[in-house]
């Protein structure tokens, strides 16, 4: 292999190796963002059992005296 084809290989693969980051940075900040949703939809449902929760206790006049 000449110098020429050298360069023009190690080139085409420092490409591919770049484009190839590239994609996996996008991958990773897109999973970023749906770990992130999925972690404010937990938040949201916990409120909206703790809430329910705490109706019903109300509802059933605190169930602790018969």
């Amino acid at each position: 292999m000449d110098p020429e084809e050298f360069e023009v290989r190690y080139r085409e693969q420092v490409r591919e190796i770049l484009n190839r980051l590239q994609s996996a940075m996008a991958v990773s900040s897109q999973l970023e963002h749906t770990i992130a949703d999925i972690g404010d939809a937990i938040q949201s449902l916990s409120r909206e059992v703790e809430q329910f929760l705490v109706e019903q206790r109300s509802d059933s006049g605190g169930g602790s005296l018969p």
